[in-house]
């Protein structure tokens, strides 16, 4: 991911930890002129994700710190595996500690999530993708980190694409309304996709035509006669409160896509702590 996107995020997360006064604690124990050497290693298996971020915590706070990468973003970590090797003044290490290791974990436990769930449905068609149920400010990470899992990203904002909800279809009046007023205000290169909970919304949609279907909350019985129903005519997303229990079935539909919000909002993290040597 591109330094200029990661940066800003990383900025103000050392800042929201620093506060007006940096770090007191840190300060007023250890010497200014003590030096360490660290490691970031995991405490558990998983995937790892956010190492750019985490690394960059440690840079800002202190250019003069040495910093060896020793995994790649993407890769499957295993417990007591070190990620990283960071030698230098103590207080610049303590001081980015708990940021680095904030982001490292929480983009590996989005990474994690997310492989876990491709596994699941590995051998079908149908790929994994997130939604913008994200941690506000953290979007882009946590859509990086699902690549970095396996899976694919949905729209990253409101201007992206058009997708029609079931309270969109309220105030417009219906289906159709919806459909011919968001064809009549997209521009050429916008896809339009529709939220759907019945059959019958199914096919008032189809009469119209769209780029995408979100099959939201369908059993996998009505998802398999969905995708027949529209037979290629756009792309199928299956939605609505999806696990690994039962995102196998689901793939088994023939969707296209299967969408998930908890592996953003509520995926656990993956635990990373930083030792210091000696």
């Amino acid at each position: 991911m591109l330094r200029l996107i990661v940066e800003p995020v990383v900025r103000a997360a050392l800042l929201e930890d620093l506060g007006r006064a940096g770090d007191i604690t840190t300060d007023a124990v250890v010497p200014a002129e003590a030096t360490v050497e660290a490691v970031i290693a995991a405490r558990q298996p998983g995937v790892l994700a956010g190492l750019d971020a985490a690394l960059l915590a440690f840079e800002l706070l202190d250019p003069a710190l040495r910093i060896e990468r020793l995994c790649e973003d993407g890769t499957r970590i295993s417990r007591g595996e070190t990620v990283a090797q960071i030698s230098g003044r103590a207080r610049g290490v303590l001081g980015a500690e708990r940021t680095a290791l904030n982001l490292l974990s929480r983009m590996s436990g989005v990474a994690t999530a997310t492989r876990a769930l491709a596994d699941a449905i590995a051998g079908y068609k149908a790929r994994i993708v997130c939604t913008r149920k994200t941690t506000p400010g953290l979007r882009a990470l946590e859509k990086e980190a699902v690549r970095l899992g396996g899976g694919a990203n949905h729209r990253f904002g409101l201007d992206d694409a058009m997708l029609i909800k079931d309270n969109h279809i309220a105030l417009a009046g219906g289906v159709r309304q919806a459909l011919e007023r968001a064809r009549h205000h997209a521009g050429h290169l916008v896809k339009i996709e529709l939220e759907v909970d019945t059959l019958d919304q199914l096919a008032q949609a189809l009469e119209v035509g769209l780029d995408a279907v979100l099959l939201d909350n369908m059993t996998p019985e009505n998802m398999r006669r969905a995708v027949a129903m529209i037979d290629g005519r756009a792309v199928t997303e299956a939605s609505g409160r999806i696990t690994l229990e039962t995102a196998p079935a689901i793939a088994a539909t023939g969707v296209d896509l299967i969408s998930c919000g908890w592996i953003t909002h509520s995926a656990p993290i993956l635990d990373l702590g930083l030792d210091i040597a000696g």
